[in-house]
């Protein structure tokens, strides 16, 4: 199954997150099919591809939990 979902990435202690296209079977940092956009939960900054993401949800794939709460506060305009 196709996932979007977080990839970890950054410095001990200053950690950010890629949102990525992976299938379910991938490793959490592993070899992804598609990069989607990043989170930086420090500065609440959010830089994502919603065309790109929407092709994704259309095809089919599935996004985790938490990206899918992110999804939802950028649609809200709780984070820019």
């Amino acid at each position: 199954m196709i996932k979007l979902r977080l990839k970890k990435y950054g410095r001990k202690g200053q950690i950010s997150y890629r949102i990525v296209v992976m299938t379910s079977a991938t490793k959490r940092d592993g070899r992804a099919i598609e990069e989607l956009g990043f989170y930086n939960p420090r500065t609440k900054e959010v830089n994502i591809n919603l065309p790109r993401i929407k092709i994704r949800l259309d095809q089919g794939a599935q996004p985790t939990p938490t990206v899918e709460n992110l999804l939802k506060k950028i649609s809200s305009g709780n984070i820019k």
